[in-house]
């Protein structure tokens, strides 16, 4: 099972910074899923905006939910200060 979101934020350019339960961050670019369905309501930046933190993924409040997995998977991750301290030390 891959990890969980814990944070969400939004931009104004439909991107969401995430913060995952095992410590990574990344980004979340939803830029691509505007014109689908029920998605084409986050166009609206301010209800873009309204993203909240559920079960483990994000969901607004008409009920878009993106799979955490899809989060995880194809977010722009960060790489974490701390497991490259980690790492390093170990070199």
């Amino acid at each position: 099972m891959n990890p969980r979101v814990s944070s969400v934020k939004p931009t104004d350019d439909y991107k969401l910074k995430l913060h995952f339960d095992n410590g990574e961050t990344g980004i979340y670019d939803c830029s691509g899923l505007l014109n689908f369905g029920v998605f084409q309501e986050l166009k609206d930046v301010s209800y873009f905006k309204q993203v909240k933190i559920v079960g483990g993924t994000i969901a607004w409040p008409h009920e878009q939910d993106i799979c955490p997995d899809t989060l995880y998977i194809d977010s722009h991750k960060s790489p974490n200060k701390a497991l490259q301290r980690t790492a390093n030390r170990r070199r």
